[in-house]
């Protein structure tokens, strides 16, 4: 969508505040299911929930052209109907880590299965000016969704393989398995500091990432000239920047921990990188002079944020293992408020 509003925006003749609120709209239904989403995958097991969630979204991701050719608040509610199906992955995705991997790997498994998204990222924005070019900005929902559905069906094969007694071992690191959880201790719960500390954390990481995922593409078209096609491929930079240095660096995270180092302490560390590295390259996006600076600031600022992986997106899975799709769900809750409202204040303030 942030490379399809270009065009569309021109078909439409929409303002930049519409086009705000059409990004931001994907979030209304994203908050919704945070916390759900979590609390399904602990009852259900993620592989179920991962599974509905892709083709809720693939579907909306059919429907938005023809949303938008009926008008405005149809796009709106296919958006965050789109939203919704998408809230339920991440919950979904720390409730199987949880189980399968053990607490020296943790870093690294997460950071190789969220640099997917990241993938993801980079596959949509060097390919969507190439099908808007050549069979128009429509083409793009439809040949994305009907991926999502091909994905489904083999999502559908996969079976939980079979494991010896000394995988479970391993896996469990002497813990008892964890049945299905039935009753969430929410008072509990939300009466620990950490918790709160992940909730604030998670809050302000996602400020950054969601704007820019929503504007970066109008940014590099609108501040720095670049057609439609580079917008899309410098684009990918700094979020397969961002996919590299995920992995390299919970690499460095699994190792201190191996060697040692208190888990607590190398999760403090890797945060502090995520969030200093980020604020330090960003603010210097209005002192640099050419485009090629910006761009480059812009892959600094996502390749130090990728700390954040061995930081607070592991320690869900440290503090509350038995709940941790719930935990990720009600941090992320938190941290989608600012797709609703700082991609829109965005907009505004433009």
């Amino acid at each position: 969508m942030s490379i399809a509003i270009l065009p569309m925006s021109q078909e439409y003749n929409w303002s930049s505040a519409t086009v705000g609120l059409i990004q931001s709209s994907f979030f209304w239904g994203y908050l919704l299911t945070q916390i759900l989403g979590g609390i399904w995958a602990d009852k259900f097991g993620g592989k179920v929930v991962l599974g509905f969630g892709v083709v809720w979204w693939s579907f909306a991701t059919i429907m938005t052209p023809i949303a938008a050719r009926l008008g405005l608040p149809f796009l709106l509610v296919v958006r965050a109907f789109m939203g919704i199906g998408e809230g339920v992955a991440m919950p979904a995705m720390n409730n199987m880590l949880s189980k399968w991997i053990p607490v020296s790997e943790r870093s690294r498994s997460l950071a190789l299965v969220y640099s997917g998204m990241y993938l993801g990222s980079v596959r949509g924005l060097a390919f969507s000016p190439l099908l808007i070019h050549k069979f128009g900005w429509r083409s793009v929902f439809y040949s994305f969704g009907s991926l999502g559905s091909i994905w489904f069906m083999l999502w559908l094969k996969y079976d939980d393989p079979d494991l010896s007694a000394e995988e479970k071992k391993v896996i469990l690191g002497g813990s008892k398995p964890r049945e299905p959880v039935t009753v969430i201790p929410w008072k509990l719960i939300l009466s620990e500091p950490p918790v709160w500390a992940l909730i604030f954390s998670h809050f302000c990481h996602n400020w950054g990432t969601f704007i820019l995922l929503t504007w970066m593409p109008t940014y590099y078209n609108q501040v720095l000239k670049f057609n439609l096609t580079e917008s899309g491929l410098l684009c990918v930079l700094p979020w397969l920047t961002m996919a590299i240095f995920a992995n390299i660096r919970c690499w460095i995270a699994d190792t201190l921990v191996s060697r040692g180092l208190s888990i607590t302490n190398v999760r403090k560390i890797m945060q502090s990188i995520g969030f200093l590295g980020p604020a330090f390259f960003l603010s210097q996006l209005s002192h640099v002079k050419t485009p090629a600076m910006a761009v480059l600031c812009m892959a600094c600022s996502q390749g130090s944020d990728a700390f954040s992986q061995s930081g607070l997106y592991s320690n869900h899975q440290d503090i509350g293992p038995r709940y941790a799709g719930m935990l990720l769900g009600l941090s992320h809750t938190a941290g989608v408020l600012t797709g609703v409202f700082g991609t829109a204040a965005t907009a505004y303030i433009l």
